[in-house]
């Protein structure tokens, strides 16, 4: 490689990790759309125009930059620079790459190609016909790591779990008598709120929301309010609970495997003749063993456009979500605190040797004010 290209190569992953740094303004607000980042350099090497998608439905990040230069006679010979394959389909907006192939660019950089099938090259392809030069794989694997969430739920068709646990030093989330507030620590407590923010929704089983009555609203940071899921196999939990009755009942949403009360809710003309109806979702999954088939949740949870998903349930959910292999990242606050008995985090995961044993593709160990915090793979 030449002086020249070495240093342009320099550039562009210059100019591709502000790309990245734009797109991760997003988060929390363009799911179940990717996050993406765009900067636009002119044949001199500077900046002249940078956008990211800010909002689900609203303009892609393309058309944000694009719109955000002022001089359009320095786009002529421009460099556009995108973490994403620009789209190629008509989607809440115009197709990017179109619009792109019809500027007087010299070239398009792209960090990922984008595996959805509606695009899946076909914006490379555009490009390329509009006798666009077009680079990619530039910081490649640092936007699918931005996009991870996203990326798992287009592969697998179910949301990327995180599962978040507070805990004793000796592994109990709740005392003999059932109290759990609080166990972490108050920065700890701020840290599951940004969480809350940035995922596309919050779940807990029927233990936790009739026993703790949780709101599982951001409170303690600024954020967008995220989707609030309750598992309720036989549909009866109270409806005084905040999770059904508060300011953010629409966005709660039941998974019940009761098909006759499914069906009721589900009914426009029986729930206006209710006074009091639950305004928010009920979804109905397969029942298995007696409960809800988590993996069925799941999927329809997917289908109604979350792709990413904070647990923060009991014990018996946090097993069950364990033991069917369906959390893909654990977060584990370990607070400096002993109980000596009540409920354990996780049980019944049916290992009997060491062999057997759950283990972690990759972890980290932090700090979190008084707490440690394990953030681990599974």
């Amino acid at each position: 490689m030449s002086d020249s290209a070495a240093q342009q190569n320099g550039n562009y992953r210059l100019w591709m990790q502000r790309a990245l740094n734009l797109a991760l303004r997003g988060k929390g607000y363009v799911s179940p759309n990717p996050m993406v980042g765009c900067v636009i350099v002119s044949k001199d090497g500077n900046i002249i125009g940078e956008g990211y998608h800010e909002r689900y439905g609203k303009a892609h990040a393309e058309v944000n930059a694009v719109q955000s230069v002022e001089n359009r006679e320095l786009l002529k010979n421009a460099t556009v620079v995108v973490t994403l394959e620009p789209c190629s389909h008509t989607g809440k907006t115009p197709p990017c790459a179109d619009m792109l192939a019809e500027l007087p660019i010299a070239r398009v950089v792209i960090a990922m190609k984008d595996p959805h099938p509606s695009v899946n090259g076909k914006g490379i392809k555009k490009l390329k016909a509009a006798d666009i030069e077009v680079i990619t794989g530039v910081l490649q694997k640092e936007a699918e790591k931005l996009n991870e969430t996203w990326l798992h739920a287009l592969e697998l068709g179910r949301p990327f779990v995180t599962l978040k646990i507070a805990q004793t030093a000796d592994g109990y989330i709740a005392a003999p008598n059932g109290d759990s507030k609080w166990i972490s620590c108050e920065e700890s407590r701020k840290l599951v709120h940004r969480w809350r923010s940035e995922d596309d929704a919050v779940m807990v089983g029927r233990n936790t929301a009739l026993h703790d009555n949780p709101s599982l609203t951001v409170r303690l940071v600024e954020g967008r309010q995220p989707k609030r899921v309750v598992i309720d196999g036989p549909f009866e939990l109270p409806r005084h609970l905040n999770l059904l009755s508060d300011q953010y009942e629409e966005k709660t949403i039941v998974i019940t495997h009761n098909r006759e009360k499914w069906e009721k809710e589900s009914d426009p003309m029986l729930k206006m003749l209710q006074s009091n109806y639950f305004r928010g979702e009920v979804i109905h999954a397969e029942k298995s063993g007696g409960h809800v088939r988590l993996k069925d949740a799941l999927r329809k949870l997917h289908d109604n456009g979350i792709h990413s998903l904070l647990v923060e349930g009991g014990r018996d959910l946090s097993s069950a979500l364990v033991r069917a292999g369906l959390v893909d990242r654990l977060r584990l606050f370990i607070s400096p605190k002993l109980l000596g008995g009540g409920t354990k985090s996780i049980s019944g995961l049916n290992v009997q040797r060491m062999e057997d044993i759950v283990p972690f593709r990759d972890f980290k160990w932090e700090q979190s004010g008084s707490d440690m915090l394990l953030t681990a793979n599974l």
